[in-house]
């Protein structure tokens, strides 16, 4: 009986299922039989891979071919399974040798060239963890798959190369000219340079807020008048980020590599901006599409910032959609085709105006908008959304004084410093329950082995008992003030750092 094997990946979100592809030929009229649930692009590689095969001079052969993608009962999708199938098939035909533990991750052109697929670093990682190091991919992939330890990563241009590589007939086999050899990927487009902190004119209370914000990753709530700033500070928070440890980029990374939005070169150390537009859909924020659902903004923002500009704008099922990831950090996708799970622990930062005209700032005298009409504005954000929120800032006009003044303001830079002190001190902290940030901690660990005296909560114990702040927001309140000690340097909380973390918490908004 002549039976091939070769192996690839399927995924499932960011969970990678190693799939043995079997391929044997049979007795019979031609034909090519392909089982195990393909999908309709999967379907279609029968006659992809038999034109890859004949234009690379190792053609199919012409007798039955019968190839099952084991284990048969989980769903297969995507191009990616095209040089498994007919590496395997060329084995069971003789054609190949020593392929047999081998993962194969490409899809193939018609004229034998391997095409770059997406989802190669969770599909590397998986074949690794399932004990296959082998690993063939097309040269636009290969840094990419490179970045798992311990794969042993081989890349090519054409199948005639692959099957040249696994003792196909040299004398048969159709080298392009010049022969293809492996070689890096297409480079990576330069990242747009982070814009710095000392760009903002005055605006001092709200540039501390963005320092603490990104001291303990909590989310942050600006509301104020158009012109005052509130995007330019939120495209600044990336800037005074630490970067990302390898555990995290390797998770950012292979997000971004399933979503397919570029070639990954190297792991992604910065934290990730994402800024989608008001017309979103849910879909495009929390993660869907066809069968199996694809990430959305929420999890490509995963340890990043989620930047919601105009957020009454946003539809309210993608702000309600919202409040479970911004508490579990994790997003769970049930559709029919099955369920997908994928991490998205971001920092939300929203920005909206004060009312519809944006002019109900300060005293107000020239807005023209109702009381019922600002408030109408501002319901959009629901209470149980904006109570994840841990800082909501009142953010107001630029004065001429602090406009005019051509001093340098602090720089990104400065401020990195001292994000990063902070970060490490609540590493410290923390090490022994396993969270990074205080945005982290639990309420059973801030009111247990971290709890403060009733001396330095008093104000934050009364604004509970009086319902300015609920059970979720007293928490919220403790992480901030940990989070204002660590960027001063002191151990614990004091009574101060209590009372300006409650500020930013029930400061009156004007709608």
């Amino acid at each position: 009986m002549a039976l091939g094997r070769t192996y690839a990946v399927s995924l499932v979100g960011m969970n990678g299922h190693v799939i043995e592809v079997e391929a044997d030929i049979g007795q019979t009229l031609p034909a090519f039989v392909l089982l195990g649930l393909p999908d309709a692009s999967l379907n279609e590689a029968k006659d992809r891979i038999r034109a890859a095969a004949r234009n690379a001079g190792v053609p199919l052969s012409r007798r039955k071919i019968t190839v099952n993608l084991i284990p048969a009962s989980l769903p297969k999708r995507g191009s990616a399974f095209d040089l498994a199938i007919v590496m395997s098939a060329l084995s069971a035909a003789g054609d190949v040798r020593g392929c047999g533990t081998t993962v194969f991750l490409a899809e193939l052109g018609l004229d034998g060239q391997l095409r770059p697929v997406r989802g190669v670093l969770p599909a590397v990682m998986a074949a690794v963890d399932a004990g296959h190091r082998g690993i063939v991919v097309a040269v636009e992939n290969a840094a990419e798959a490179a970045l798992v330890p311990a794969a042993e990563v081989r890349s090519f241009r054409t199948l005639a190369e692959v099957a040249l590589a696994f003792g196909a007939d040299a004398a048969l086999v159709r080298l392009p000219d010049p022969v293809g050899s492996s070689g890096p990927g297409p480079a990576a487009a330069p990242s747009e340079s982070l814009k710095d902190l000392s760009d903002i004119a005055g605006q001092q209370e709200a540039r501390f807020a963005l320092e603490i914000a990104a001291a303990g990753s909590h989310h942050l709530l600006m509301v104020g008048p158009p012109g005052a700033g509130k995007t330019m500070l939120a495209e600044r928070l990336p800037g005074i980020l630490p970067d990302l440890e390898d555990e995290q980029a390797m998770e950012v990374t292979a997000i971004h590599s399933l979503s397919g939005d570029r070639y990954c070169t190297e792991l992604v150390r910065k934290p990730p901006f994402e800024s989608p537009h008001h017309t979103a859909t849910p879909a495009s924020i929390i993660g869907g599409g066809s069968g199996i659902p694809r990430p959305g903004a929420a999890s490509r923002a995963h340890r990043g910032i989620l930047f919601l500009d105009e957020a009454p704008e946003y539809e309210r099922r993608v702000l309600e959609a919202l409040r479970e990831p911004l508490e579990s950090g994790r997003l769970v996708l049930h559709r029919a085709s099955g369920t997908a799970s994928y991490p998205a622990r971001f920092q939300l930062v929203l920005a909206l105006n004060p009312c519809p005209c944006g002019l109900a700032s300060g005293k107000g005298i020239d807005c023209l908008c109702t009381a019922q009409q600002r408030r109408r504005y501002f319901n959009r954000l629901s209470g149980p959304l904006l109570d994840r929120v841990d800082l909501q800032l009142a953010v107001q006009r630029v004065s001429l004084a602090d406009y005019a003044d051509t001093r340098g303001a602090e720089t990104s830079a400065a401020v990195a410093v001292r994000v990063a002190g902070a970060r490490a001190a609540q590493r410290d902290r923390l090490r022994r329950w396993d969270y990074a940030s205080n945005a982290e901690v639990p309420g059973r660990v801030l009111r247990g082995e971290l709890a403060l005296p009733r001396t330095v909560t008093a104000s934050l114990d009364l604004a509970l008992d009086r319902n300015l702040v609920s059970a979720r927001g007293w928490d919220r309140v403790l992480r901030v003030a940990w989070t204002i000690a660590d960027l001063a340097g002191r151990a614990r909380p004091e009574a101060d750092d209590v009372v300006t973390a409650l500020a930013f918490r029930i400061q009156e908004r004007a709608a």
